[in-house]
């Protein structure tokens, strides 16, 4: 009987580990997907340039928008040019002036800390998914024809990345991220909507990230896309 019981704790400690074995074996196949087509991609958006439009919300008041002409640099960088109108001078006496010009400056700041964070998710870094990998930081969730890659940790301690891929496509779709700047406490998510120009190339069409901390919502959509 007792023979019995360990031959059955064999069998289901070799099935554990079969299975085990078989789903990591798919988790490295999923990830090795993504980083290539993350990796194809990114070569064909440096043949593009293209007008990104950034609108600001600040505690529910929208602010103007603006665009900047982008296309990727020979370092491997989007390079961006203003081809909006810069904003209008502040109006009123010197103090009002300084007071309005100041929190300009502070919004300017903290938009350079926005691009910079926005830069480490999008579009997806396939060494930054690797060392995940390698980590044990990366699970999947599949879902019909698409498949959830979900990343822990992945630009800073403490995040999460969730990239939707289109198996059959081989494209990803969207992104959801939940991040922070600077501190923790200072919670921002994302989420990125991906498109595809007629060639198969993907981009991310619209980028919404939400400062709670700053009442702060950035829009970010990318369009007129020319072949360079």
């Amino acid at each position: 009987m007792i023979r019995r019981f360990v031959l059955i704790g064999c069998a289901i400690a070799f099935l554990a580990v079969g299975q085990a074995i078989a789903q990591n074996s798919e988790l490295q196949e999923k990830v090795a997907a993504v980083k290539q087509s993350a990796a194809e991609n990114k070569q064909r958006l440096q043949q593009y340039q293209w007008i990104e439009t950034t609108q600001l919300t600040l505690k529910g008041d929208p602010k103007p928008s603006s665009q900047n002409l982008c296309r990727y640099g020979p370092d491997g960088q989007v390079q961006k040019n203003l081809v909006s109108p810069p904003p209008e001078p502040p109006s009123g006496g010197r103090l009002k002036q300084r007071v309005v010009a100041k929190k300009k400056e502070e919004m300017k700041d903290y938009m350079g800390d926005v691009k910079i964070l926005l830069s480490q998710y999008v579009p997806p870094d396939p060494q930054r998914m690797q060392q995940a990998y390698q980590a044990g930081k990366v699970s999947f969730n599949p879902a019909g024809g698409v498949v959830n890659l979900i990343f822990k940790d992945y630009a800073q301690p403490g995040d999460q990345m969730t990239l939707t891929f289109d198996t059959a496509a081989h494209k990803i779709i969207s992104l959801n991220v939940n991040t922070y700047l600077g501190e923790a406490k200072d919670a921002v998510t994302l989420q990125v909507q991906m498109a595809s120009l007629p060639d198969g190339t993907n981009y991310a069409q619209q980028t919404v990230l939400n400062a709670t901390a700053k009442q702060l919502v950035v829009t970010t959509t990318n369009s007129n896309y020319q072949h360079l």
